[in-house]
């Protein structure tokens, strides 16, 4: 969908600051999106979940607390557009629902997503796999080779 916005969730962001070459299917993605001027966007849990992600690296000794400091500073820089409001809770809270999701975090991505008609993107396969077959405009980032 050239032009059409785009929407990713927090695994996506952490792929792509996990990236070290610019041949890595999310470096390649980003970088096509911005040079199409692309919006991109998220809920603003996106830097809520990066940063637990961040830290669970560092407690699990993946990272070190700087290099988690440095990644967060990186991903901040992002351009991307924040959204929150009330009526994304409600939708999320009835995909949830609708996609027998366990928890509304991902469905708030996906609530979005579907309010810009945005093509979604992940790089959870289970919440690729639970909502493809009812929103056909969901990605996973293992389907282009990652």
């Amino acid at each position: 969908m050239p032009g059409s916005p785009v929407c990713m969730d927090a695994s996506f962001l952490i792929r792509l600051l996990e990236s070290s070459e610019h041949h890595d299917i999310p470096v390649q993605l980003w970088a096509t999106w911005h040079e199409a001027g692309r919006l991109v966007a998220a809920p603003a849990l996106l830097y809520y979940e990066v940063t637990n992600a961040l830290r669970r690296y560092v407690i699990h000794g993946v990272l070190l607390p700087q290099e988690a400091v440095r990644l967060l500073d990186i991903a901040l820089r992002f351009e991307i557009a924040i959204y929150e409001d009330a009526d994304l809770h409600r939708r999320a809270l009835k995909l949830a629902e609708a996609l027998s999701l366990p928890a509304t975090c991902d469905a708030h991505y996906l609530a979005l997503a579907e309010r810009l008609n945005a093509e979604f993107w992940t790089a959870d396969r289970r919440l690729a796999q639970a909502a493809q077959k009812a929103l056909p405009w969901v990605r996973w980032l293992g389907e282009r080779g990652a």
